[in-house]
């Protein structure tokens, strides 16, 4: 172990998105066995709310334009995603989960919140919400 902080804490990081790809490529097969595992944090967004501007998911993804068509391509012909008119800028699209979509990724996602509140048990509630608040502020000094 260091005695540095900041090397302890990017060895964990590192080890936590190692896990956390692991977890999203299990529950993007439990979603539909051909999705791609990059498409769903896509999927996750898209489960927040209703129908969602492409330009929106271009920034809160991270991802190049062409690579998010892409995504969404696919998760289309999976019958997952669908695409309409944003009725307030003719030019743009909105991306919204199919009911079906939804009902498959509100599985896993419950899925995934019940193994949570399982391995997380034993541990203080407040201490949940520390860590939750702690995760937020490391985001926000991230973008």
């Amino acid at each position: 172990m260091s005695a540095d902080p900041i090397t302890e804490l990017e060895a964990e990081l590192v080890d936590l998105w190692r896990r956390g790809r692991i977890q999203s490529r299990e529950r993007a097969r439990a979603i539909h066995p051909k999705l791609d595992p990059a498409c769903y944090p896509l999927l996750m967004i898209l489960a927040r709310g209703d129908a969602v501007p492409m330009s929106t998911l271009v920034a809160k993804l991270g991802v190049e334009k062409s690579t998010l068509t892409r995504q969404i391509d696919a998760v289309v012909r999976l019958g997952l995603v669908e695409r309409s008119p944003d009725p307030q800028d003719a030019r743009a699209r909105l991306v919204a989960l199919t009911d079906p979509g939804r009902v498959q990724v509100a599985e896993v996602r419950e899925s995934a919140i019940a193994s949570w509140r399982e391995r997380l048990s034993r541990w203080d509630p407040e201490d949940v919400r520390q860590l939750t608040t702690l995760l937020r502020r490391l985001a926000d000094c991230t973008n």
